[in-house]
């Protein structure tokens, strides 16, 4: 069953949650003197202050309603003397304490504009009403490590500044750009969707008052006659109750509102599997060895929702790296990749096939036949996205490949860092221009592909996790987190960090036991396994999989991690994954290697109190009853012997 087929939007809204987003529509959108609106952004245009300038310039104002989730709120002002049109575009959702707005520029005139600088999609203050300080919560990006995902708490004491970017343009680099900034009566979730290069800073003063600011790092730039820019996108959530409730807030919304719906339906749990670790990237893998890999799993009971082909199965001499020829390279697939999309197919097994469309390297046909597309003047080069012709041909050539190859899921990877080639491009008069078509390109490429393949999905990758924003995450999933991958302490880590923000993502899996697979287990799980050895534990790994198969729904639910976050193996490591609507959901227990203690007992959430649940640990055979409130005050103890070990535990609502 789905999580969101059986689950009213309503089950999040709380009321003094809604009456602040409204109070906040009120003050920035709806108020009386239209002219003086406390507006959340600023910008600077001819060296003048938005603030200053905005009120004296023409405005008209609309509201729509998009649907029966969401209503529109748009700001258009006009500068009569130099023709610049400056767009505040505001959502405001009706069953969620969410508002998000963007911003767009431009040029109706027949010159150049002055310089617009320092937009800042978001410049807003709050103040604390009460006693207490700040605590800004925040999350490491995907660099490729162990410890991708930490969850990082700051306090942000009088007079403290604090600054957080991404690093090299890509969106979750270092940081992730979603914030969870809280005091003492509540707080406010503050995301940035931008697939490029954002930064955010919280400026403390002496008092009770916080000022934020996000959005492009640089911007400093003319508009040419007729040319159009966008910000950032940026999304708030308001809330009052307790953080864990307003992430799961947060990702019922991402679920509800956000992420893709191939079909029509929400995303589900997925499996898949690839050869990559057996054929290095593709390279050696032809069409008689990827059949014989699916037929593998198949055969020994493994079904399969997508096969994955990897990277290397266009021409590349040189290795996978080599980007640009985007044609089946005929000597190892010479019935091209249809065949094995056919006849997994056949089998009811779909396909992944991987793409690298933005880096472009020396002696491919992008690189010697359009190099006027091209950003960069070293050895590695980048499409530019921005160039109308690049672009179309882009989405025609993509769009021939899905139909002819009978492509079902778009993998995208994007290993290299693009900022220096924007800035590269830019002068002194035009700096973050490069960076915003380019951005706007990306998206727009990827709305098209969607627009003719509705029911597909795409895979977001970016060297594994490092373009995660809410615009990217509202046109694909990320079905590899990290590169970092496998190793059980890492993988218990990167799902302890990601779940709070992102509800739906994937891993490899290669592991037999049972530590080790529980570990690895996500709601998307693509397996890594040798087929070509009929030697290996295979009814353990069934076993494994009937696992994951009861565990990976409640995935989708709400998220409560129930130990502290710690890197280290002399811990335990334990969350809850609650399905509310059912009454029912799993506890995922990890004994570290290093932990000399047998058991730990651990405080549940979200459930009845007076209700009473029966517990079922998957490695035990007796069945106990508990209470919700002897579950959440007492606490569920949890014995482990093996060292290292695991537990999953699942409980019921009893009818």
């Amino acid at each position: 069953m789905s999580v969101i087929s059986s689950l009213p939007v309503t089950r999040y809204m709380v009321a003094s949650e809604m009456s602040q987003v409204e109070d906040w529509v009120i003050e920035k959108f709806k108020h009386e003197d239209q002219y003086h609106l406390d507006l959340p952004f600023s910008f600077s245009y001819g060296e003048q202050p938005s603030h200053q300038l905005l009120k004296n310039w023409d405005l008209q104002r609309y509201t729509e309603q998009l649907d029966e989730h969401r209503t529109e709120n748009k700001l258009i002002y006009t500068d009569s003397v130099t023709g610049l049109v400056f767009s505040y575009l505001m959502v405001e959702y009706h069953h969620f304490p969410i508002v998000e707005w963007t911003l767009s520029f431009r040029n109706t005139g027949s010159e150049n504009t002055p310089i617009i600088a320092n937009i800042q999609a978001l410049d807003t203050k709050f103040t604390r009403k009460s006693g207490g300080e700040y605590i800004l919560n925040h999350h490491t990006g995907s660099p490729c490590t162990p410890t991708d995902y930490q969850p990082h708490q700051t306090l942000l004491e009088p007079k403290v500044s604090k600054e957080i970017s991404t690093s090299g343009g890509r969106s979750s680099n270092s940081d992730l750009p979603y914030f969870n900034l809280q005091w003492p009566e509540g707080g406010v979730i503050i995301a940035i969707g931008w697939p490029g290069q954002w930064s955010i800073k919280f400026d403390r003063d002496e008092g009770s008052e916080l000022r934020v600011q996000a959005g492009q790092e640089l911007t400093h730039f003319l508009l040419h006659p007729g040319e159009e820019v966008r910000s950032p996108l940026i999304a708030m959530q308001f809330w009052d109750t307790d953080r864990l409730r307003a992430h799961n807030t947060w990702r019922y919304w991402m679920l509800t509102q956000n992420l893709p719906r191939p079909y029509s339906q929400p995303v589900a749990p997925q499996t898949a599997a690839c050869s990559s670790h057996q054929y290095e990237e593709m390279i050696k893998a032809d069409e008689e060895n990827q059949k014989m890999f699916i037929d593998g799993y198949l055969r020994e009971g493994l079904q399969l929702d997508y096969w994955w082909m990897d990277a290397g199965w266009y021409p590349n001499e040189s290795g996978w790296t080599n980007t640009g020829t985007w044609e089946v390279d005929t000597t190892r697939f010479p019935n091209q990749l249809r065949a094995i999309t056919d006849y997994g197919r056949s089998k009811g097994v779909k396909s992944i096939v991987w793409f690298e469309v933005e880096r472009v390297t020396p002696g491919t046909w992008l690189h010697d036949n359009h190099p006027e597309w091209l950003l960069g003047d070293t050895e590695w080069k980048l499409l530019n996205l921005g160039d109308s012709d690049a672009r179309d041909w882009l989405i025609e050539h993509v769009d021939n490949l899905i139909n002819e190859q009978g492509i079902d899921l778009y993998r995208v990877d994007f290993n290299i860092d693009p900022l220096a080639f924007w800035r590269g491009n830019d002068s002194e008069n035009r700096q973050g221009i490069t960076e915003i078509k380019y951005v706007m390109g990306f998206l727009g490429y990827w709305d098209e592909l969607r627009r003719r393949h509705p029911d597909m999905l795409i895979d977001t990758c970016a060297s594994g996790g490092r373009r995660n924003d809410l615009e990217t995450l509202r046109r694909a999933v990320p079905l590899l987190r990290s590169d970092s991958i496998l190793e059980p302490t890492a993988q218990q880590n990167h799902t302890y960090g990601i779940a709070s923000w992102i509800p739906f993502y994937g891993t490899g899996i290669n592991a037999f036991d049972a530590y080790t697979f529980r570990s690895q287990m996500c709601v998307h799980s693509t397996a890594c396994y040798d087929m070509r050895n009929p030697e290996q534990d295979f009814d353990e790994l069934r076993q494994r999989y009937a696992e994951w198969c009861f565990v990976s729904p409640y995935s989708l639910g709400d998220y409560y991690p129930l130990t502290p976050y710690n890197s280290t193996n002399d811990v335990w490591m334990a969350w809850q994954f609650d399905r509310q609507e059912l009454g029912e959901g799993v506890i995922q227990v990890f004994r570290r290697p290093d932990s000399v203690y047998e058991s730990a007992r651990f405080s549940l959430r979200g459930l009845i109190a007076e209700a009473a649940y029966t517990l079922n640990n998957f490695d035990q055979l007796d069945e106990v009853e508990m209470t919700g409130r002897e579950l959440m005050e007492s606490g569920l103890l949890v014995s482990i012997t093996e060292q290292p070990g695991s537990a999953i535990i699942s409980y019921k609502l009893e009818s």
